[in-house]
């Protein structure tokens, strides 16, 4: 029997390791927008439309990912994505059509990531750690994708500048296979549901969380999110070299957004476990209304960017361990991998409408602005939806009598 103290050291070194290498390489991808485009002769529009095709398939296919995770285990299906992930970005540095570009690093990245990524890795925490101990530990492993972010970011930027980017899309397709030595963590640490859910127990649970005002809410609130963090991992490196600023300094700001965030989703996974995770949303959402409306308002400047990627990684990844810890407080963690797995298919409906929007709008009219009027006013919608969520327990979960662990 393996103690809980091993199970949960088990657990979080699985969870870290999973996101760092899956979070790392997804991040360095808006690298590739520029070099790609110009390689092929393409436009930024057919880039950014490969990454909304990964990220819409990447959401559609999450709620079936999380399902099997919940019946079968993470180990499996988060090796299977891995290796559908890898394969995808790797099939990247030979894509001279835009059709295989769609069919690369759009579509078997898209089914990697939902087999591979942050939805499988903190349901399997969540069910894995202690109640008292689940904000801060899906705070920390949030915060292992950032290091992710910061880390690779860069190092892939060095790569493409000294061998190509079609090297460098090996070393990330590379990165992302050593996801497997981390997934088999997760086949060590004992399992903390009392059994699997069945199929028809599953659907039941689903049907009352779509009935559940709280979830819808908190479902439309994460569009938001997932529109900010697409538009930016994918677009921000381009928006300022047009700006005129280096490459290499546009990398680092990706890079310093995920460094950040480090400290920002672990702090948020600390305060989530003390106080509402509602009102920490709303203050969440409100502050990056704020910070990317100061940011359009002042000139372009190493400092006004050093400023914006600081306090925009603080926000980045800091809703995530609130609003995966809000569906475990209202259905509890059995089913989490399932019922978030909905709440991220927001996040990349959101994530797709980002992208795509951003190569549209930049291919009509030569610039940016437009969608960054559009994320302060999501910014400021998304705070406004998280207010009336009730942060309890559902009552139809025990009027049907369902064990919530």
């Amino acid at each position: 029997m393996i103690s809980s103290r091993k199970t949960i050291f088990l657990t979080l070194i699985a969870g870290c390791g999973v996101m760092l290498l899956t979070f790392g390489p997804r991040s360095a991808l808006g690298l590739f927008m520029e070099p790609v485009s110009s390689s092929n002769q393409w436009s930024r529009e057919i880039f950014a439309l490969a990454i909304a095709i990964q990220n819409l398939m990447w959401g559609f296919t999450q709620p079936f990912f999380g399902a099997l995770a919940d019946r079968f285990g993470p180990t499996k299906v988060i090796t299977l994505g891995t290796i559908l992930y890898s394969l995808g970005v790797a099939m990247m540095s030979v894509a001279d059509t835009s059709v295989a570009l769609y069919l690369s690093v759009g579509l078997l990245a898209g089914l990697g990531l939902s087999g591979a990524s942050i939805t499988i890795v903190i349901a399997a925490v969540a069910q894995r750690v202690p109640e008292e101990k689940r904000s801060v530990s899906l705070g920390l492993i949030t915060a292992a994708g950032s290091l992710g972010q910061f880390s690779v970011v860069p190092a892939c930027q060095s790569i493409m500048l000294e061998y190509g980017w079609q090297i460098g899309s090996l070393f990330l397709a590379g990165l992302i296979l050593l996801v497997v030595f981390f997934a088999a963590g997760f086949g060590s640490s004992k399992r903390a549901i009392a059994a699997p859910p069945q199929k028809s127990e599953m659907e039941k649970v689903i049907k009352i969380a779509f009935g559940e005002r709280s979830y819808l809410l908190l479902v439309t609130g994460f569009f938001v999110c997932g529109f900010h963090v697409a538009f930016i991992t994918n677009h921000f490196p381009a928006y300022l070299t047009d700006s005129g600023i280096d490459s290499k300094h546009a990398a680092w700001a990706i890079s310093l957004i995920g460094l950040f965030n480090i400290f920002g989703a672990y702090l948020s996974g600390l305060l989530g476990g003390k106080y509402s995770k509602r009102n920490l949303l709303f203050y969440l959402y409100s502050l990056r209304a704020i910070l990317i409306s100061l940011f359009l308002l002042l000139p372009i400047s190493s400092l006004t960017i050093g400023i914006f990627s600081c306090v925009m990684g603080l926000l980045w990844l800091s809703t995530v361990p609130l609003t995966s810890g809000l569906v475990s407080v209202m259905f509890g963690t059995r089913f989490l991998g399932s019922l978030y797995g909905f709440v991220f298919l927001s996040h990349q409906l959101g994530a797709f409408c980002g992208v795509l929007m951003g190569g549209v709008v930049h291919e009509t009219t030569g610039s940016y602005r437009e969608v960054w009027v559009v994320a302060v006013l999501l910014s400021i919608l998304a705070a406004l939806l998280h207010l009336p969520i009730k942060e309890q327990f559902s009552a139809k979960m025990t009027k049907e009598n369902i064990s919530p662990l």
